[in-house]
């Protein structure tokens, strides 16, 4: 049997997959291959995975049901890690249809899919986002989530009810994992770190909003795949237990960060000094869907998946533009 990942061309996709594959897992991955950002880059990852006799790649649509269930029909499923979404919190703003479509339509056909075919174990992608408006620090699972700042993260959030009530209907095992400002190797081109790294390396000005007041709980991507990893062999009891986010279905809700809250200037700082170069800062206002501060509070990851994040920026920073530099040439 193998283990489905969605998205798995994307970012964190592609680590999750190398490491299931690499302790020994058979691993489908699908992707569309869509143009939010460049595909190549997409298809660099996988060619990464390709490697792997226990890979098979599926490119299709997960939103398309009949596409998802026609490509999976003859692959029997020991569990389903759904990272596949439409990312971005500012074009939810531009192009909300994209994201009704991927996160809502989506996250349903994988449900299905999780329920029709039996599925040990969904774990999928939540936000950090779906925390919104919430001004108190740091975010615990067990706060309100309801005041989302951008769709985007009304998506997300409304994910993590959905799952809910398939739990309770159908109890099926699931665990979302709100994860924090992921960062790393092969990361997004559209995140914070990629944008600084290449402006400072091309002497650009780059952009800070919120004039760089705004902070941010960095997490290594390392730390993600090792909570998702620690997730995924720990589907949640149906024993009417209280689970984190407050399901007594077998449904647990996780933060993945860092516990370490960090302001962009000082990120910023860390970036000059790996790349050695200052960089042409332009200050910003802050920018609809943004949030000033996020925070995660880990205590419920430590004592149940016995989550511990170890990487820091200091650490992380360097790493990225290693990784950068080789992939770019620059």
């Amino acid at each position: 049997m193998a283990v489905l990942v969605t998205g798995a061309a994307g970012f964190i996709g592609y680590h999750v997959a190398h490491a299931l594959l690499a302790r020994g897992e058979s691993v489908v991955g699908i992707d569309n291959l869509n143009d939010y950002y460049a595909p190549a880059l997409k298809r660099a990852r996988l060619a990464q995975l390709a490697g792997y006799a226990g890979f098979a790649f599926i490119e299709a649509d997960f939103a398309d049901a009949a596409a998802l269930n026609g490509a999976l029909a003859p692959t029997p499923l020991s569990a389903i890690v759904h990272l596949g979404a439409q990312a971005g919190v500012r074009h939810s703003i531009d192009a909300p249809l994209a994201y009704v479509s991927a996160n809502l339509v989506g996250h349903v056909n994988i449900l299905e899919l999780a329920r029709t075919r039996g599925c040990g174990h969904l774990v999928y992608a939540s936000s950090s986002s779906v925390y919104g408006t919430n001004t108190k620090l740091p975010f615990s699972v067990d706060d309100r989530a309801d005041a989302p700042a951008s769709l985007y993260a009304a998506t997300k959030r409304a994910d993590e009810l959905l799952s809910e009530s398939y739990a309770q209907l159908y109890r099926l095992p699931q665990t979302g994992l709100r994860f924090f400002t992921v960062y790393g190797p092969w990361g997004r081109p559209d995140m914070a770190l990629w944008r600084f790294t290449e402006a400072v390396l091309n002497g650009r000005p780059l952009q800070l909003y919120n004039r760089g007041e705004m902070q941010r709980d960095f997490t290594y991507i390392d730390d993600i795949v090792d909570g998702v990893l620690r997730a995924l062999d720990r589907p949640p009891a149906d024993n009417g237990a209280l689970h984190p986010g407050g399901s007594r279905a077998p449904h647990a809700l996780y933060n993945l960060g860092n516990d370490r809250p960090t302001a962009l200037r000082a990120m910023l700082a860390q970036v000059e000094a790996a790349c050695g170069r200052a960089a042409i800062v332009a200050l910003l206002p802050m920018q609809p869907g943004d949030v000033v501060a996020t925070w995660a509070d880990i205590a419920a990851s430590r004592r149940d998946l016995g989550f511990a994040p170890s990487v820091g920026l200091a650490e992380g920073v360097p790493r990225f533009i290693d990784w950068y530099r080789g992939y770019t040439g620059v």
